[in-house]
């Protein structure tokens, strides 16, 4: 009789195992249903992680998933984070994901041309980033990202970055600075020769200029020749875009005759070099062009209305395109 409960025994365990088995490699959702958002608290054991999983929504019954997590071997690796229960995943696939910590990943991205300010409002409305940095004061910011970053103004890459969902925003600060540093720092041992500029700060102000005076590609290098042609001669860069950025919230999306005429740091019109920061947020192609310029004797542009540059040598020439193109 003994023999023959211990066998019943036996045998409903091994059914029980092989039913467990059997579910653990079932999707957990179809491939027709939404992904399903869950987070792991810090300190969570298994039970507590396979509680949180079902309390989210996922629907898996949370004992049988820590029989899995257990069966496992490696549930004591399991990582707290931000997941995303994908349609199709198994029991036994989504235990992997969370020993891997394959966290849900979301991106944002910070425009050439941008301003900081800009980039700072993008990062402060990203919804899948937890804001440490929302009610800092920019200098409080900047500490806070390096101890040597005072002046924000193009000191951050423009790219696309990807991050764990809910992780700091300062983690994509910290990045986006990492990179225009390295990406700087690498334009510049690899510069052209005789340019005039002193330091890597100031290529990073020419990078700026050329970044917002043309987007088209083909133009960028011959803009960055105008430019360091007229700082060679000693000849005053007269480019809007630094006058526009000096006027501030002044600027209604026009420039008038006054604009250039009213004296700011940034007036370029009215002083001579460069300004006194960059002005925007330059990309990799704008920081190659000023690097390495155009060889070209040309002191002037102006657009054609296309998206197009003419390019001119003398003031002549230039006002007859400005006629041709402008007036």
């Amino acid at each position: 009789m003994i023999k023959k409960l211990f066998l019943f025994v036996l045998l409903v365990a091994i059914l029980a195992a092989g039913g467990v088995a059997w579910w653990a490699t079932q999707p957990i959702t179809s491939v027709s249903q939404p992904p399903v958002d869950f987070t792991i608290l810090p300190g969570s054991g298994v039970r507590s992680t396979t509680e949180q999983i079902a309390a989210a929504g996922v629907p898996v019954e949370p004992k049988l998933l820590e029989l899995v997590a257990r069966a496992n071997g490696k549930s004591a690796r399991m990582k707290a984070g931000s997941y995303t229960l994908k349609p199709g995943t198994t029991p036994v696939r989504l235990i992997e994901q969370l020993i891997r910590g394959e966290f849900a990943q979301e991106s944002l991205a910070i425009i050439e041309g941008w301003t900081f300010g800009q980039m700072r409002r993008a990062i402060d409305a990203h919804p899948s980033l937890r804001h440490d940095t929302a009610k800092l004061r920019e200098p409080e910011l900047l500490a806070k990202i390096s101890p040597d970053l005072k002046i924000s103004e193009g000191e951050f890459f423009p790219d696309t970055y990807r991050f764990a969902k809910n992780s700091s925003d300062l983690q994509v600060y910290r990045q986006a600075f990492s990179v225009m540093q390295k990406k700087l720092d690498e334009a510049w041992r690899q510069r052209a020769a005789d340019l005039p500029y002193e330091n890597p700060y100031q290529a990073l102000i020419m990078a700026s200029i050329v970044e917002k005076e043309t987007g088209r590609h083909a133009d960028r290098t011959l803009v960055a020749s105008v430019f360091v042609n007229r700082l060679k001669r000693g000849m005053l860069l007269q480019t809007d875009p630094t006058v526009i950025y000096g006027m501030g919230e002044r600027y209604q999306g026009k420039i008038h005759k006054q604009d250039l005429l009213t004296d700011t740091p940034f007036n370029t019109y009215t002083r001579p070099g460069l300004p006194p920061t960059p002005i925007a947020l330059p990309g990799a192609a704008a920081l190659q062009a000023a690097l390495h310029p155009a060889q070209t004797d040309a002191l002037y542009f102006v657009s054609r209305g296309d998206g197009t540059s003419q390019f001119s040598d003398n003031l002549n020439d230039h006002n007859r395109a400005v006629n041709q193109y402008q007036r």
